[in-house]
């Protein structure tokens, strides 16, 4: 059968609209078919809504799904046949395999992100290039639905609980609140308040870029109204997350804890959100008057909901295409190979626990220290160590830590010293990678991260790096590039962050500091093989 011009087999009648049960078979084969490849990030997107900062996600297919209804008003039907299906096809092809490499390294994010592009693809095989790119906005959308990868999250978060922390006492001082800030915890005095993950802004940001977006979709003005709602909700919501935290701790100061407690920290969470929409809202309208255009806002925003339903008709009568065909045939045939192809075994290294980790080298003498549970949990770390090391002939102890995770692309996410050591309110003076010549061992040395934290008048020099499959990296970038290609070439995502911290003394120079941290790695660092497997 020739699929040259578009094949109807209109018979049946749903909703009063005829029915194209080849085409509408086709596309729903399609769908289902894709679901083995997606799956893994389906379950993510599942998971990851579960939590505050991502609960809007659900509400953005809908959204999208509106916007992709409001622009098929302006595409009719196809007066003729369609040729210019086929690039569709190539973005179909480019969904798919990136869902598989997703899957083969155990990342979902990837997978997510390869679901978008294999939508864009439906549309495009089922409009055409010329009439599919019209709609580029609702699938573009589709991206406010999908967390962001940990490790831009955990960095996010921190940068933005800092920034709110800050701004937040700016406001305290205005209000005449003796106030101390020591990294994100405010000190009040009688109180100390710890501006946690959950009050970064995150929480306020995704939705309102979600609804920024939207909005600015819908708005009927110049690109330059456009372009500056967008860019304005980042900063609006982190002001208005700010003016929040500054309010909490005027409240906190004048009627104590239980401010910021309960259903009064909830209200005055939903208070700032709906005061960023109503900003926006204002900000429109400004730039109306501005711009001498008279309108009410409802007037300017395309906001019309009639003949939706029959649009959504239309989406039952997608005529069979030989692009359709070939697009079934492609996703069926990844996803069964994906389904069929053996399982790839994940290799797990034999190691020692770190409570085999020796105690006393040399004249160096250890003490296993405890992690706050809050902490250890945040940490999220398989195994770990931490401990202080004191000798005599070291004129400072040295705070030695190790974190091993077993698979660090399965949604964990290392958590860098070079952020998570300003948490604690040290300010990072100096951070450069260095080289760390180590003679008589096995590693004979190193490029670390090597930092200057300062907190007060204690100062301190801190050692760090990320170690395993017998690789030691300085970047974390380039860390999660060589466990992304270590888990599709050798079946190893095991990976540990090792960190190590000394005083330095007033009366002693960086480099006394830097040659204690040597030494002690001297007499440690061969041992690190037995709990981090090369």
């Amino acid at each position: 059968m020739s699929f040259t011009a578009e094949t109807r087999h209109r018979h049946p009648v749903f909703l009063g609209t005829p029915l194209d049960t080849y085409g509408f078979g086709l596309f729903l084969l399609c769908c289902l078919g894709a679901l083995p490849v997606f799956w893994s990030g389906l379950v993510h997107l599942g998971e990851a809504w579960s939590r505050p900062e991502y609960s809007h996600g659900p509400v953005i297919p809908v959204l999208s799904f509106y916007m992709y209804l409001r622009e098929l008003k302006a595409v009719p039907p196809p007066t003729g046949p369609v040729t210019d299906r086929w690039p569709g096809l190539a973005l179909i092809a480019l969904g798919l395999l990136a869902a598989i490499a997703g899957n083969l390294v155990g990342i979902p994010d990837i997978v997510t992100y390869g679901l978008i592009v294999w939508i864009g693809g439906l549309v495009l095989v089922g409009f055409g290039w010329s009439r599919g790119i019209l709609f580029w906005p609702a699938v573009l959308h589709l991206v406010f639905m999908l967390p962001l990868p940990n490790m831009i999250y955990w960095n996010v978060t921190i940068a933005l609980q800092f920034l709110s922390s800050e701004i937040g006492v700016w406001l305290l001082r205005l209000l005449q609140v003796p106030v101390y800030l020591e990294g994100n915890v405010i000190d009040l005095g009688t109180y100390k308040l710890q501006v946690a993950e959950a009050c970064s802004g995150l929480r306020y940001m995704f939705p309102i870029m979600s609804f920024t977006y939207v909005f600015a979709v819908l708005y009927r003005g110049p690109v330059w109204h456009k372009l500056v709602l967008l860019f304005s909700a980042v900063p609006i919501a982190v002001l208005m997350n700010s003016f929040r935290i500054g309010v909490i701790g005027f409240l906190v100061d004048r009627k104590g804890i239980e401010q910021a407690e309960g259903f009064l920290h909830v209200f005055e969470g939903w208070v700032i959100f709906l005061t960023c929409i109503a900003i926006l809202f204002a900000m429109a309208v400004l730039m109306q008057r501005l711009s001498g255009d008279k309108r009410h806002l409802g007037d300017a925003l395309d906001m019309d909901f009639s003949n939706l339903g029959e649009q959504f008709r239309r989406v039952f009568t997608i005529p069979a295409s030989g692009a359709l065909i070939a697009m079934t045939l492609l996703t069926c045939a990844i996803s069964a190979a994906w389904v069929l192809a053996p399982a790839r075994a994940s290799v797990t290294p034999e190691r020692d626990s770190f409570v085999l980790f020796p105690m006393n080298t040399g004249e160096w003498r250890g003490e296993r220290t405890l992690l706050d549970p809050e902490v250890e949990a945040f940490l999220g770390a398989d195994d770990f160590l931490s401990s202080n090391f004191v000798s005599p002939a070291a004129a400072a102890p040295v705070d030695f830590f190790v974190a091993y995770y077993h698979k660090e692309t399965d949604g964990s996410y290392i958590h860098s010293p070079a952020a998570c050591l300003p948490a604690g309110g040290w300010e990072v003076f100096r951070i450069d990678p260095t080289r760390v010549d180590l003679p008589g061992t096995d590693f004979g040395g190193l490029t670390l991260n090597r930092a200057i934290i300062q907190k007060g008048l204690s100062k301190q020099l801190v050692y760090f790096w990320f170690e395993g499959r017998g690789r030691s990296t300085a970047n974390d970038m380039v860390t999660k590039f060589h466990t992304v290609s270590d888990s599709l070439l050798r079946g190893r995502r095991d990976i540990s962050v090792v960190r190590l911290i000394t005083p330095i003394g007033e009366e002693e120079t960086e480099a006394q500091a830097d040659e204690r941290l040597k030494n002690f790695l001297t007499a440690h660092i061969d041992y690190l093989p037995r709990f981090v497997p090369e």
